[in-house]
Protein backbone atom coordinates (compact mmCIF):
# COMPACT_ATOMS: atom_id res chain seq x y z
CA UNK A 1 0.00 0.00 0.00
CA UNK A 2 1.27 3.30 -0.91
CA UNK A 3 1.36 6.57 0.18
CA UNK A 4 -1.30 7.69 -1.97
CA UNK A 5 -3.60 5.02 -1.17
CA UNK A 6 -2.92 5.81 2.83
CA UNK A 7 -3.67 9.54 2.29
CA UNK A 8 -6.85 8.37 0.37
CA UNK A 9 -8.48 6.07 2.81
CA UNK A 10 -7.02 8.77 6.10
CA UNK A 11 -8.81 11.40 4.34
CA UNK A 12 -11.60 9.46 3.38
CA UNK A 13 -12.23 8.42 7.59
CA UNK A 14 -11.52 11.77 8.53
CA UNK A 15 -14.09 13.18 6.52
CA UNK A 16 -16.84 10.53 7.01
CA UNK A 17 -16.07 11.93 10.98
CA UNK A 18 -16.52 15.22 10.19
CA UNK A 19 -19.73 15.20 8.81
CA UNK A 20 -20.57 13.17 11.65
CA UNK A 21 -19.42 15.62 14.04
CA UNK A 22 -21.17 18.52 12.34
CA UNK A 23 -24.34 16.83 12.37
CA UNK A 24 -23.57 15.90 16.18
CA UNK A 25 -22.76 19.58 17.24
CA UNK A 26 -25.09 21.63 14.75
CA UNK A 27 -27.65 19.46 13.45
CA UNK A 28 -26.32 19.84 9.96
CA UNK A 29 -27.55 17.06 8.13
CA UNK A 30 -25.96 18.85 4.73
CA UNK A 31 -22.20 18.04 6.74
CA UNK A 32 -23.63 14.70 7.61
CA UNK A 33 -24.45 13.83 4.07
CA UNK A 34 -22.17 15.33 2.24
CA UNK A 35 -19.29 14.19 4.18
CA UNK A 36 -20.49 10.33 4.25
CA UNK A 37 -20.61 10.52 0.51
CA UNK A 38 -17.02 12.64 -0.10
CA UNK A 39 -15.84 10.44 2.37
CA UNK A 40 -17.17 7.26 1.06
CA UNK A 41 -15.50 7.77 -2.39
CA UNK A 42 -12.59 8.42 -1.20
CA UNK A 43 -12.41 5.13 0.46
CA UNK A 44 -13.43 3.41 -2.81
CA UNK A 45 -11.13 5.30 -5.22
CA UNK A 46 -8.57 4.09 -2.59
CA UNK A 47 -9.84 0.54 -2.66
CA UNK A 48 -9.35 1.20 -6.82
CA UNK A 49 -5.85 1.77 -6.47
CA UNK A 50 -5.23 -1.34 -4.55
CA UNK A 51 -6.43 -3.05 -7.59
CA UNK A 52 -4.26 -1.36 -9.47
CA UNK A 53 -7.23 0.86 -11.54
CA UNK A 54 -5.74 3.92 -12.12
CA UNK A 55 -9.31 5.61 -12.33
CA UNK A 56 -9.13 5.40 -8.32
CA UNK A 57 -6.33 7.94 -8.15
CA UNK A 58 -8.39 10.24 -10.15
CA UNK A 59 -11.40 9.94 -8.31
CA UNK A 60 -9.34 10.77 -5.05
CA UNK A 61 -7.60 13.77 -6.63
CA UNK A 62 -10.42 15.26 -7.72
CA UNK A 63 -12.78 14.77 -4.71
CA UNK A 64 -9.95 15.68 -2.55
CA UNK A 65 -9.37 19.08 -4.98
CA UNK A 66 -13.26 19.51 -4.80
CA UNK A 67 -13.29 19.64 -0.64
CA UNK A 68 -9.73 22.00 -0.72
CA UNK A 69 -11.97 24.50 -2.51
CA UNK A 70 -15.34 23.93 -0.37
CA UNK A 71 -12.96 24.04 2.56
CA UNK A 72 -11.22 27.34 1.63
CA UNK A 73 -14.35 29.21 0.64
CA UNK A 74 -15.62 28.07 3.85
CA UNK A 75 -12.15 29.55 5.70
CA UNK A 76 -12.33 32.57 4.29
CA UNK A 77 -15.99 32.70 4.96
CA UNK A 78 -16.07 31.92 8.58
CA UNK A 79 -13.06 32.57 9.61
CA UNK A 80 -12.94 29.70 12.19
CA UNK A 81 -10.22 27.33 11.49
CA UNK A 82 -12.53 24.44 12.81
CA UNK A 83 -13.53 22.37 11.37
CA UNK A 84 -12.91 24.64 7.67
CA UNK A 85 -9.06 25.06 8.50
CA UNK A 86 -8.17 21.95 10.02
CA UNK A 87 -10.21 20.01 6.89
CA UNK A 88 -8.17 22.41 4.28
CA UNK A 89 -4.71 21.54 5.77
CA UNK A 90 -5.51 18.17 5.62
CA UNK A 91 -6.82 17.93 2.01
CA UNK A 92 -3.62 19.95 0.83
CA UNK A 93 -1.43 17.24 2.42
CA UNK A 94 -3.60 14.66 0.63
CA UNK A 95 -3.35 16.10 -2.54
CA UNK A 96 0.64 16.32 -2.37
CA UNK A 97 0.27 12.68 -1.94
CA UNK A 98 -1.58 12.09 -4.12
CA UNK A 99 0.10 14.16 -6.58
CA UNK A 100 3.91 12.60 -6.04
Amino acid sequence: MNTATLAAIAYGITSIAGGIFGYAQAKSRVSLILGSISGIFLIVAAWAQLQGLPIGSTIAQIITLLLVVVFTVRLIKTRKFMPAGLMLILGLITLVCLFL
